[in-house]
């Protein structure tokens, strides 16, 4: 099964110590906004335990900071299940939703009668772009349109029937997994700000994208048995499986060494990082926010990978909802 495939990734350092306040918090929030109905529904996304996501990812968010991420988190996920019924077998109805999405980043407010996930996004995105680096408001606004639109093209591949090549798939997994955005909220929880140069230098960057492919490809694995039951095409251990022409436990083999690779080569050149900030001449306060990022990168892979080893979400999946039908208890997106 693959639930019990083990991945060799640090343990979580820490916790933050406000997980119980932003637990309920977010329950409050989610039913107030109705992106989680009531009774079974929100018995089943209680029980994903998104706030502990949160705490684990962003262990050093405080207070307003860590409610901020917990409410991020369920954003996402569910945002993302509403794709895992009929709406998501039409790419044109997908693009036309999630347009809506990305015209709140860029300013738009939720008309008259918007749905609960137009409501939830308006309100994530007010409450993290309050008070942020214009730089970072610019780079946001980019993360989130390509993950909603992503979303379009995770619907095509459902259609096509069969894993797209690695190439493909990771364009439209890093997409749709939306993994850059929770680095990003990282840097705002921490109160950081990244200078550009080190941020978009060859070891950060190269860093940067480990840390998203890592969180997702062993999210792939944990979650097969879920996406390959509703027809979703892009998942790591599929497209290695399909591309190879290999079977399942040596597809999964090769999930776990594509991940292994990305873990080395982000831990070889967190070793750099300083002799970078010396070459850059970054002062004292600059330097000590890049620190800051590389272990908010290095805290969010090993606190995904601890949440995602114990939710529900992924071990409990297919006995709670069926595995034809819709993903979900609740359709809170029009068409």
């Amino acid at each position: 099964m693959p639930q019990d495939v083990d991945f060799d990734l640090p343990l979580p350092a820490e916790i933050s110590p406000d997980l119980d306040v932003a637990r309920r918090h977010n329950v409050d929030w989610v039913s107030r906004l109705g992106l989680v109905g009531g009774g079974r529904s929100l018995a089943w996304y209680t029980s994903w335990d998104m706030p502990r996501l949160a705490a684990l990812g962003f262990p050093y968010a405080r207070g307003p900071a860590l409610e901020l991420c917990a409410d991020a988190m369920a954003l996402f996920f569910v945002f993302d299940d509403q794709f895992d019924g009929l709406l998501g077998q039409d790419p044109s109805r997908t693009a036309a939703v999630c347009q809506k999405m990305i015209d709140i980043a860029h300013g738009a407010r939720p008309g008259p009668g918007a749905d609960p996930c137009a409501l939830a996004f308006a309100d994530v995105w007010a409450r993290s772009t309050d008070g942020a680096h214009p730089g970072w408001v610019t780079r946001g606004r980019h993360e989130w349109e390509y993950y909603f639109a992503s979303q379009a093209h995770e619907a095509i591949g459902r259609l096509r029937g069969t894993p797209g090549d690695m190439e493909a798939y990771l364009q439209v997994r890093r997409g749709i997994a939306g993994t850059d955005l929770p680095l990003s909220l990282g840097e705002r929880a921490a109160g950081i700000t990244v200078p550009a140069t080190a941020f978009h230098s060859p070891e950060l960057r190269i860093m940067r994208q480990a840390a998203i492919d890592v969180t997702f490809m062993c999210n792939d694995v944990y979650s097969l048995e879920k996406e390959e039951a509703r027809g979703d095409m892009d998942n790591l251990v599929l497209v290695i499986e399909h591309g190879r022409r290999c079977t399942r436990a040596e597809a999964v083999a090769e999930a776990r060494r594509e991940v292994g690779r990305r873990v080395e080569r982000f831990e070889a050149l967190a070793l750099q990082v300083p002799g970078l900030c010396a070459l850059l001449r970054l002062t004292d306060v600059e330097a000590a926010a890049v620190r800051t990022y590389v272990e908010i990168m290095a805290a969010w892979m090993s606190g995904y990978h601890a949440w995602q080893t114990r939710t529900r979400r992924y071990t409990n999946a297919l006995h709670v909802l069926p595995r034809t039908g819709p993903g979900y208890f609740d359709q809170i997106i029009g068409a």
